[in-house]
């Protein structure tokens, strides 16, 4: 069987049991192809480009989509983070409570879109007990000053909140992400880098997704 049948036959289970309109259908189908010519799911604006329509229209289509259940999100803020709910099934129990998930990139230079990459590591001896985590690989040389280099895995507490001089995940009013130290000072927040070439980003405000507890390193 090919891929095109394999990801379409994907996308009409994944719609049989539920209603759909012809835009919605119409989503799910550039969807399916685009995961298989690319390898990784499309973001909203290029949907819409597809479709020759708004990213607002796409936002409520996908939205509702959600809520039907026929796509799935792997995590909020990230772009590429929606699947097929019945393309590509996960066994029960087939993941184990010490493996987590590399749900993408983060830039630790200036800001990235963050990319879904499908990717798992056990890190039963490295993970704080009790608490959510996620991992993400790093993109830029803005920590290194950190010990945090191009192409090393952050291990990450899943937080909305942080205290100053924590290294967070931030995601920014564009909604790109960056790695950064957290600083809140008067009238703003600085994001400061660990590396003495660059210089801090100041924002008003800023989305925490975050806390650095780890880092992972293949040499």
């Amino acid at each position: 069987m090919s891929a095109r049948s394999k990801h379409e036959i994907g996308t009409r289970t994944a719609s049989a049991s539920v209603s759909l309109t012809r835009r919605q259908r119409d989503i799910l189908e550039f969807f399916a192809a685009y995961r298989r010519d690319q390898g990784i799911s499309p973001t909203l604006e290029e949907i819409a480009v597809s479709l020759g329509v708004n990213k607002v229209t796409i936002f409520g289509h996908v939205a509702e989509l959600e809520r039907k259940g026929v796509l799935v999100r792997a995590a909020r803020g990230i772009s590429r983070g929606l699947q097929l709910a019945a393309s590509e099934p996960e066994p029960a129990g087939s993941r184990s409570s010490t493996t987590i998930a590399v749900l993408g990139r983060i830039a630790a230079g200036r800001p990235i879109e963050a990319i879904e990459d499908a990717e798992e590591l056990d890190l039963a001896d490295l993970l704080p007990p009790g608490r959510e985590c996620y991992a993400l690989r790093v993109k830029g040389d803005s920590m290194i000053e950190d010990g945090i280099r191009d192409g090393d895995v952050v291990l990450i507490e899943r937080r909305v909140e942080a205290k100053n001089g924590e290294t967070v995940v931030a995601v920014l009013a564009d909604e790109e992400c960056t790695l950064k130290r957290f600083y809140r000072e008067k009238n703003r927040i600085r994001l400061q880098p660990s590396n003495a070439a660059l210089k801090p980003m100041y924002v008003t405000s800023v989305e925490i997704r975050g806390v650095v507890v780890g880092v992972i390193r293949r040499y």
